[in-house]
C-alpha cells in the first residue's frame, strides 16, 4: 500500500492532467461545459475518482448533467491514456467520474443561513419595541424601614 501523501499528490496531478486534457486535447461536444473540481485516488493507486461539475449552456437554463456523464464515459479511455503518458507510473489508474454535489449543497446552506439571518433581524426588531408582560420588577417587595 502506498502512503497517503503520494496518493494525494498523484490525485492532484490527475486532476490537473484531466482538466488540461479536456480544455486543450479532447475534441468532444459540450466538453467545454465540464469543470474538473477534484480527484481522489485509492490507497493502492489503482482507481481514481474524478469529480466534476457542469455549467449550463445558457444563463438561467439547467445544466445537462446526463449528456456530460455520457461524454465523460465515452472519452474515458482517451483520458486514461493521456493520464498514463503524463504520470509516468508503472500502473495507470482506472478513471471513474462522479458529479460533484458540493456547489449545490453550498448554495443550499447559503440559502438556509440567509433565512436564519433574516429571522434574527426580525426578532431583534421585535425585541427593540417589546415591553415586559407583567410588572417591570416582579419580585419587588414593600420593605418598611426600621424592621
Amino acid at each position: 500500500m502506498a502512503d497517503q501523501a503520494r496518493a494525494g499528490r498523484m490525485a492532484k496531478r490527475i486532476q490537473t492532467i484531466v482538466a488540461t486534457a479536456l480544455e486543450r486535447q479532447i475534441k468532444a461536444p459540450r466538453v467545454e461545459l465540464i469543470t474538473i473540481t477534484d480527484a481522489r485516488l485509492t490507497g493502492d493507486l489503482h482507481d481514481a475518482t474524478v469529480y466534476y461539475t457542469v455549467r449550463a449552456e445558457e444563463i438561467g437554463a439547467e445544466p445537462d448533467v446526463e449528456a456530460a456523464a455520457e461524454t465523460l464515459e465515452r472519452i474515458k479511455g482517451q483520458l486514461r491514456k493521456i493520464v498514463g503518458n503524463e504520470l509516468g507510473v508503472r500502473f495507470t489508474p482506472t478513471l471513474s467520474f462522479s458529479l460533484d454535489t458540493v456547489p449545490e449543497a453550498s448554495a443550499h446552506m447559503e440559502e438556509v443561513l440567509a433565512r436564519a439571518k433574516a429571522r434574527d433581524e426580525e426578532l431583534a426588531r421585535l425585541k427593540a419595541n417589546a415591553t415586559p408582560a407583567g410588572d417591570a420588577h416582579p419580585y419587588k417587595t414593600d420593605e418598611v424601614e426600621g424592621r
